[in-house]
């Protein structure tokens, strides 16, 4: 009985790795195998009565089999394997685990893959029986079960509920067999009849309290362990644009290293490459091109990681409606350290001469033969065979990029805005691949209508650009997940929509679809992400392979490709300064998915339907369902109580120190009391200006000198924090000084405004905001 139970669960187990493995032999071949081997151990405890024996004895026949099945020579049957066959099984074991490193979900069923999925169920029974039946420690045997379970767990792919549950419950009965001592003959039925009433006591209890508990917040935001998560060898970016390998298991694995540093501005144009440099520095995407440390005037940021932007390694035109296809180019050329690669946008689109930046980057543990480069204008300077493609704006190489590899680049950043991309027209991208081409499926049609009713009443195709960004950056539409819905029709765009869930390559490849239905020309690029700031106070930023990333670029004449960035900020953050909304990009904003629903626009998604529950039927289920609730009810209360109780302390604890984070908070909620708001959107430069037009449309009059400068100080203190590479954060004493002068200046206009109305005077003459 023993045996049976630890095969059986063993198998169940196996259901774990549904999602992970594409179905094949392995399903049939592993709980074959897994029963075959219980058996023969099982043989073996009823002739020996040892302790190790049975184990040992299974080992060694689960190592022969495995050599007599893979090792074998194909075409010959061979009952006892040798060394040549011993040999064959271990060099397509070691094919399996590259495969394993290599594959994404769901990993190919393969003779190599087979192998690995054997073995481990084997090993797991051997583990399984002897902690259960050979030791006597049955509860244990949940090690080496759960060891089935963490790929799944670890990688996002969670296996279906049936699968816990044969494999909860066969571990149970494996617990009660070892739990029920032996008695006399006419107690038997009573001691089975109390392990079976117990097993499924608890089974039910799981199921019934397990989703109450599972509800609450607390519970939900706990983290499962890492343990097994670290990197597999060097990131790879797939041509087949899945990237969920690098967004998931493999995130902390470090693919780049680089540094920035401004041209000097004092370097005479002859050292200067191709390009003059600029008095001002680059604008970044969190300000405006003329932004500073002050919000009216003063220093301006340095320029950094985000400055240079995203680093793109490839790009992709052909789309069939399910994936996107790349063909090698056949026009590569060789290019000096001081050719410019990629086009720089006409005098006509530009807003002045670009910002030269140094880039020197140090290559880690990642393997290309496309070479990640800023998507603006660059020189670049690198060693060995390199070539470079003008069409796709691709450096390829004739090897892969190696650990230690070092190159560098000076980037011209343009100083693009966003009304010079509102006066611009769709062109005509070089090359021969057709960026307008939308390939034909069951729902294309669709996709090209609501394409045309997010951007119905649009002026330009920047605009509509605009508005399809903003539609698939909307949290109310779309939700940012790398765990994606399996196929439901010929359209992955439309699929992706019924969903309204996906990562990045879903984001990208619904607006350049979206946008070539529009007549807009679009690709998909795959890089990285600009990257962190390193903790070691050495300047330099650090790319991870969580920072792989793909995004849509569309073509303007005049201008070249240009970004955008449909991905909600969860992964993607601020979108380019030309493209974002609240630093000077257009403010179109697309319907919601629900307005367009509801509207009658014909979009049906699936996922929006909401399901309709049966009334209740009384008696007593609801009993037992609204004990059930009473439980959850009292844990939630007591969480709470936890909660509130941590939340004090750390309140109190926070007290003496105060960020500017902080201090802007607890700001904006004191001015809210006042009547004096402003939305998520504005920063902190725009929330400096919109509390005075408050002011003077209010009361006729703008802020004290000394309170318009505290809040100017602190509005800065605030964009440095979040902007500055090295941010210095003000005493707390003074970051409660601003806050107070602020609101004393604030409440004086205010009493003043009051005292004028009363006494029928004018509130006096409005202070002009030139200046600070």
């Amino acid at each position: 009985m023993g045996s049976a139970l630890s095969a059986a669960t063993t198998a169940a187990s196996l259901l774990a790795l549904a999602q992970l493995v594409e179905p094949g032999r392995w399903s049939v071949v592993a709980p074959l195998a897994v029963f075959g081997l219980a058996g023969v151990i099982a043989g073996t405890r009823a002739a020996t009565r040892s302790l190790w024996a049975p184990s040992l004895v299974g080992l060694v026949v689960a190592v022969l089999g495995l050599a007599v099945r893979y090792g074998a020579v194909p075409g010959r049957v061979q009952v006892l394997p040798d060394v040549a066959a011993i040999r064959r099984a271990w060099a397509l074991g070691a094919e399996g685990m590259v495969l394993v490193r290599d594959s994404t979900v769901p990993m190919a069923s393969t003779r190599a893959a087979e192998l690995l999925v054997v073995a481990g169920a084997l090993a797991v029974l051997l583990v399984v029986d002897a902690l259960a039946l050979g030791v006597g420690m049955p509860a244990l045997a949940a090690l080496p079960l759960a060891a089935m379970w963490m790929p799944a767990v670890f990688l996002g792919y969670p296996a279906s509920g049936s699968a816990l549950f044969w494999t909860g419950t066969g571990y149970l009965l494996l617990l009660a067999l070892g739990a029920a001592p032996p008695g006399a003959t006419t107690d038997r039925a009573r001691r089975s009849g109390i392990v079976v009433a117990s097993t499924v006591a608890a089974v039910v209890a799981a199921l019934v309290l397990g989703p109450i508990v599972a509800a609450f917040p607390a519970w939900a935001a706990i983290s499962l362990p890492t343990f097994g998560s670290g990197p597999l060898g060097p990131l790879h970016l797939s041509d087949d644009l899945d990237l969920r390998e690098s967004l998931g298991a493999r995130s902390g694995q470090v693919v780049l290293r680089y540094t920035v540093d401004p041209v000097d501005q004092a370097t005479p144009a002859s050292e200067a490459a191709d390009a003059a440099t600029t008095e001002t520095p680059a604008p970044t995407p969190g300000a405006s091109p003329s932004s500073g440390s002050d919000p009216s005037s003063g220093a301006l940021f340095p320029p950094n990681a985000r400055t240079v932007g995203v680093l793109r390694a490839m790009t992709l035109s052909s789309f069939d409606g399910r994936e996107w296809h790349r063909t090698e180019s056949d026009q590569l050329v060789g290019f000096g350290a001081d050719t410019l690669l990629g086009s720089a946008p006409q005098d006509a689109a530009t807003g002045g001469e670009p910002t030269l930046l140094d880039v020197s980057l140090v290559v880690g543990g990642m393997r290309e033969t496309r070479l990640p480069i800023s998507t603006f204008p660059r020189t670049l300077q690198i060693d060995g065979p390199w070539q470079y493609d003008e069409n796709r704006d691709e450096v390829v190489g004739g090897r892969p990029t190696t650990d230690g590899m070092t190159y560098s680049m000076r980037v011209q950043v343009p100083n693009l805005t966003a009304d010079e991309l509102a006066s611009a027209s769709v062109g005509d991208p070089p090359g021969d691949d057709d960026y307008l081409a939308v390939p034909v499926s069951g729902h294309s049609a669709d996709v090209r209508t609501l394409a045309a009713e997010i951007t119905a009443d649009s002026t330009s195709p920047y605009e509509q650009a605009m508005k399809l960004q903003a539609f698939f950056r909307s949290t109310a539409n779309f939700e940012y997940d790398t765990r994606v819905a399996p196929a439901r029709s010929d359209d992955a765009v439309w699929d992706f929509i019924q969903s309204r869930r996906g990562y990045c390559v879903q984001f990208a490849s619904a607006m350049a679809v979206m946008a070539r239905t529009l007549g807009i020309p679009s690709r998909v690029a795959v890089g990285f992400l600009p990257g962190d700031l390193a903790k070691d106070d050495t300047g330099e930023y650090v790319v991870t392979g969580h920072q792989a990333h793909a995004w849509p670029e569309l073509y303007f004449e005049g201008i070249g490709w240009v970004r955008f960035e449909p991905t909600p900020a969860v992964q993607s953050g601020a979108p380019p300064i030309w493209s974002d909304p609240a630093q000077g990009g257009s403010s179109a904003v697309g319907p919601s998915l629900d307005d367009l629903i509801h509207g009658g626009s014909g979009v049906t998604p699936g996922a929006t339907a909401t399901p309709t529950q049966a009334p209740g039927t009384g008696g007593r289920g609801d009993d037992a369902a609204g004990w059930a609730a009473v439980a959850g009810g009292a844990l939630g209360a007591l969480l709470l109580l936890g909660g509130g109780a941590w939340y004090a302390v750390t309140r109190s604890r926070r007290a003496a120190t105060l960020t500017s984070e902080d201090a802007w908070r607890g700001l904006r909620r004191a001015l809210a009391r006042r009547e004096v708001t402003w939305s998520d959107a504005t920063t902190p430069r725009q929330a400096v200006l919109a509390v005075r037009d408050h002011l003077v449309e209010r009361t006729g009059g703008d802020l004290e000198p000394d309170a318009r400068e505290a809040l100017v100080h602190l509005a800065s203190a605030v964009e440095r924090g979040r902007y500055a590479p090295r941010p210095v954060a003000p005493p707390s004493a003074q970051l409660r000084s601003w806050i107070d002068e602020v609101l004393a200046g604030l409440e004086a206009r205010l009493a003043a405004a009051r005292v004028n109305d009363r006494s029928g005077r004018a509130a006096g003459p409005t202070v002009p905001r030139s200046g600070t």
